[in-house]
């Protein structure tokens, strides 16, 4: 992003919006990111709908909240770019091909797909159908694609065994923040749970009227304001509509879309209770009410779009 803007004197809010937007837009919407696995597994949603909605979800969020609203913002709010931000060094020939980087994202998602594909042409019980079940399971796409990685892409440049094996530890550590994340989430959904707080609050909701949609993508926004973690306010929400979605006999389209719905209102408002609002401060170099006024705005663009698509999907089942 630096790189692009020292080339062509852009302006640095024009290019940091739509990266922003789509890092958060796959992250919030898109199989196999931590958040849509956590939210299809506790809905027991349909992995091969919660990928179609979610597509059309991330890939609309991230044209309104990105392109459309970053060239708009961008006329009124800007920041001079880090000093000390060098240019990356780019070795001749050790990149790989746009083909095979854009295999490698797609490859967990293909075999998603056909698990989900297969399972409706292929008998139940077969052989054939066992292995669909096996490699579509998210878990074995993702394995897959880390060993293509690994195989197809490190070992052919020269890495050692040492090298690959310090890069995935670092991939690795990241993880430890989301168990803790997820940890904490599940503590905190259960003690609304028990003390009474959650199940008065999801029944008020349910009792306006509101349709199921809705309320899920509100009580998902209103926990993300409160506390802060997105992974925290879909636990939480999850345990507030279980009791009643269990009860309404929906199917697995129906459960995913709500799950959108879900993934759109933990992302609204971010604002200084969370990481992801100073992280992009940090990053960029832009202060507080600068952040407000791109971060914060975007996110809520992006989880408001996600949510309306979450919506109109449910709707349609």
């Amino acid at each position: 992003m630096f790189a692009v803007a020292r080339r062509t004197d852009g302006n640095i809010v024009k290019l940091a919006i739509p990266l922003f937007a789509g890092v958060a837009a796959a992250a919030s919407f898109l199989l196999p990111g931590p958040v849509p696995m956590l939210l299809a597994a506790q809905m027991k949603a349909d992995f091969g709908w919660m990928i179609a909605i979610g597509l059309v979800a991330a890939v609309l969020g991230m044209l309104i909240a990105g392109p459309l609203y970053g060239s708009f913002i961008s006329r009124f709010v800007n920041w001079q770019m880090p000093a000390d931000e060098a240019e990356p060094v780019k070795l001749k020939g050790a990149m790989p091909s746009f083909g095979f980087s854009l295999a490698l994202v797609l490859c967990p998602l293909v075999l998603v797909g056909m698990k989900t594909i297969g399972a409706r042409l292929v008998p139940p019980g077969t052989p054939l159908h066992d292995w669909l079940e096996f490699i579509g399971h998210p878990f074995t796409a993702i394995l897959i694609a880390c060993l293509i990685v690994i195989y197809g892409l490190a070992k052919p440049r020269g890495m050692t065994n040492e090298q690959t094996l310090a890069i995935c530890s670092a991939a690795v550590q990241p993880a430890g923040i989301i168990l803790l994340m997820t940890g904490a989430g599940g503590v905190f959904k259960q003690i609304l749970v028990d003390s009474g707080v959650g199940p008065a609050l999801g029944d008020a909701m349910i009792g306006a009227g509101l349709p199921i949609a809705v309320a899920c993508f509100a009580l998902s926004a209103l926990v993300r304001v409160l506390q802060g973690s997105a992974t925290v306010a879909c636990l939480t929400t999850v345990g507030l509509v279980l009791p009643i979605t269990s009860q309404m006999g929906l199917g697995g389209g129906q459960l995913a879309a709500l799950a959108i719905c879900i993934a759109g209102g933990s992302i609204v408002l971010s604002h200084v209770n969370d990481a992801g609002f100073w992280l992009f401060g940090k990053f960029t170099g832009a202060n507080e009410m600068q952040t407000l006024k791109t971060w914060t705005v975007m996110e809520t663009i992006l989880g408001t779009t996600g949510g309306i698509v979450g919506m109109i999907a449910f709707t349609l089942f």
